[in-house]
């Protein structure tokens, strides 16, 4: 039996892509399977750069992939990617007088569903699927924010998709918002690959089983959350006072210090989170951009 877990949905090697001077990517490869993985980096690092090549809108200056055992380099191989693709953008355009039906409607008229029956069956199923049913004639002017995502997070789940590519979808939302989106990514991602790409760290850490670190344009770090948090075993202390030779430190909530770095003999090691290791995997791919 095909294990959907080692099996690549997507395989990608040596995909570059300039703009001007900037390498926005930079000789990225990378394997995703089936289940959700978390892509981190800061502004800048090339995430949604990186989920515009994946979802074909963008062409790589140099590289291949495939999706779904296509490849998009053919324009045969580009429809049938883009036919097994859902796509959540980072800012979904809507149009505010559209109802959330009209607005998914549209979408799956789009992915080809010319059978109006059958299209309507598959908008309710996948308006349902996000808990919209019962408002799927209001105007999307009048939803509220959360409920405006999960609108494009229906539209991305017309057809079933075998990879789904979620660029920020829970940015700007409240914390009631986000654990319900969580829910719902973590159900798209049973049985399918999805690509989440966030800045926040707790998303990655409830939902994700890979994490890829991205930052100018490089993949500085792939594996699973607990051996992300391992980087910085070791490497976190708390203490009544700031220390000037960490990396990095602030007061929390209890008025002790965390400091992140190479801690002084005798200091109080505390347990590290994804976030530390996220942190101290950034500021070392820093420092050999510095050493370069």
């Amino acid at each position: 039996m095909t294990d959907l877990r080692t099996t690549p949905t997507v395989s990608a090697a040596g995909l570059t892509l300039r703009y001007g001077r900037t390498a926005a990517l930079d000789d990225v490869s990378l394997r995703l399977t089936s289940g959700v993985t978390g892509l981190l980096g800061p502004n800048g690092a090339g995430k949604t750069t990186l989920l515009r090549v994946l979802a074909t809108a963008v062409s790589p200056d140099r590289g291949a992939f495939t999706v779904l055992g296509h490849d998009p380099a053919t324009a045969a191989g580009r429809h049938e990617v883009r036919r097994g693709l859902g796509y959540l953008p980072q800012t979904p355009g809507f149009h505010p007088d559209f109802t959330a039906f009209a607005f998914v409607d549209y979408v799956a008229i789009l992915k080809e569903m010319t059978d109006r029956a059958a299209r309507h069956r598959e908008v309710r199923r996948v308006l349902d699927a996000v808990d919209l049913g019962d408002v799927r004639s209001r105007r999307i002017r009048r939803l509220s924010g959360g409920m405006r995502q999960r609108v494009a997070l229906a539209a991305a789940l017309v057809g079933d998709p075998g990879f789904l590519v979620l660029d920020e979808p829970t940015v700007g939302l409240d914390p009631e918002q986000r654990m319900r989106f969580r829910e719902l990514i973590a159900t798209a991602g049973e049985g399918r690959t999805v690509l989440l790409s966030t800045h926040q760290t707790e998303d990655v850490a409830m939902l994700c089983h890979r994490v890829i670190v991205l930052a100018g344009g490089r993949v500085r770090f792939e594996g699973t959350p607990a051996e992300l948090t391992a980087r910085a075993e070791g490497r976190v202390w708390s203490g009544t006072e700031r220390d000037p030779g960490a990396k990095a430190a602030w007061r929390t909530g209890t008025g002790a210090f965390r400091h992140l770095g190479d801690p002084p003999e005798g200091a109080t090691l505390v347990e590290p989170t994804l976030e530390d290791g996220y942190l101290l995997s950034l500021e070392a791919s820093e420092a050999s951009e510095v050493a370069a």
